[in-house]
């Protein structure tokens, strides 16, 4: 394949699409590979909502459970304005 620098945007974007799923395809346990990941943004919803620490699991997990799906629905708000904005233009 050509070099790096002579590729399009698109083509390394398909390029980099293809390395994905070529590395996922033979990834066996796929919960297993995340769980780090996973882990680590539940944490910082967790500190987000108990900087202190103070407030009981079973709450705290609530709370970030509710800050994790407001962040959420944040980005689809983003993401359906751009849209849109872009659609207009």
């Amino acid at each position: 394949m050509a070099a790096s620098k002579n590729l399009t945007p698109a083509q390394r974007t398909l390029r980099a699409q293809i390395a994905s799923h070529s590395s996922w395809a033979n990834t066996a346990d796929r919960a297993a590979r995340t769980a780090a990941a996973r882990k680590a943004a539940n944490d910082r919803f967790e500190r987000h909502v108990d900087p202190d620490g103070v407030l009981p699991p079973d709450i705290r997990a609530e709370r970030a459970a509710s800050a994790r799906r407001a962040h959420m629905k944040s980005l689809a708000l983003r993401s359906s304005t751009k849209r849109a904005r872009r659609k207009a233009s």
